[in-house]
């Protein structure tokens, strides 16, 4: 834990996903999510949230977001967002919220860093504890290729200790990185696409959804030009469109999205206190 706590102080999630294929796991992260996501206004509690990016975007949406995380300087920039309810350091383990509070809970990080199966159901548990009876949960992972393409795309495979953290990553999908390298990430653990489905399962969730972020578009040799240009990128975002569900393919995204409900009636209670079905229903 020391070690991911020092990578995250060193690096900036907000600017990944503004740069890169980043700003397209951006883009389809919050695709996939409005495709599920209760009506406004309701309740989010976004676990492992980092700086706030999907909390306060989901807040500029007339939601009520509220963020956990266990990084100081991730609480200290998502309290200066505009649309955020609260922002307070924990666990995805051991939340400190009641149980039922939340109509979303977002976990689009901490799978990747709970590196024992045990771990992530516990967190999952916990995720449902404080959802409401028809709650959603987003849960995202990365692929157990991730490190292995993005090897061969930037070069990285030519670093004999990259070569070796890779070989580790597909054997074990435990990713270590004991080079000092940012670049080479940090203490994770990737997942196969059926494995993530397996774990929300078990956990007791309902599964609505299980799709590839990027899929293919991220590896395109001219991405970042294609990204600049508003109709290219719309290309780039249909190609990983096209295929999210397509078993045969779904490895080759960096990062898989889970959508799950809660098992129980789906409806949530606005501010006021009225009554409102979440759409589906």
């Amino acid at each position: 834990m020391r070690e991911i706590l020092a990578y995250y102080h060193e690096t900036r999630e907000e600017l990944r996903l503004q740069s890169g294929w980043g700003a397209l796991e951006l883009a389809r992260t919050k695709e996939l999510i409005v495709r599920h996501l209760p009506a406004a206004p309701a309740m989010v509690l976004d676990v492992g949230g980092a700086g706030g990016v999907y909390s306060e975007w989901l807040g500029s949406l007339g939601y009520e977001t509220h963020l956990v995380d266990p990084v100081p300087r991730h609480i200290e920039e998502a309290l200066r967002c505009l649309h955020l309810a609260s922002a307070h350091m924990g666990d995805a383990r051991t939340l400190a919220h009641r149980n039922g509070r939340f109509d979303c809970v977002l976990l689009l990080g901490p799978l990747y860093h709970l590196t024992a199966r045990e771990e992530r159901l516990a967190a999952l548990r916990e995720a449902a504890r404080v959802l409401r009876p028809g709650g959603v949960l987003f849960a995202a992972a990365i692929s157990r290729y991730a490190s292995l393409l993005d090897g061969l795309m930037t070069g990285c495979l030519d670093d004999a200790r990259f070569a070796a953290i890779v070989r580790h990553d597909l054997r074990e999908g435990q990713h270590r990185n004991p080079t000092g390298d940012a670049h080479y990430f940090t203490t994770a653990y990737f997942h196969r696409p059926g494995e993530l489905r397996e774990e929300i399962v078990e956990a007791g969730y309902e599964p609505i959804e299980l799709a590839a972020v990027e899929g293919p578009a991220w590896l395109a040799r001219d991405f970042d030009v294609r990204w600049a240009d508003p109709a290219r990128r719309e290309g780039l975002i249909e190609a990983a469109r096209a295929v999210e569900h397509e078993p045969d393919l779904m490895g080759v995204s960096p990062h898989l999205l889970a959508a799950a409900r809660k098992p129980g009636a789906p409806a949530c209670v606005r501010r006021d206190g009225s009554m409102t079905r979440h759409p589906g229903a």
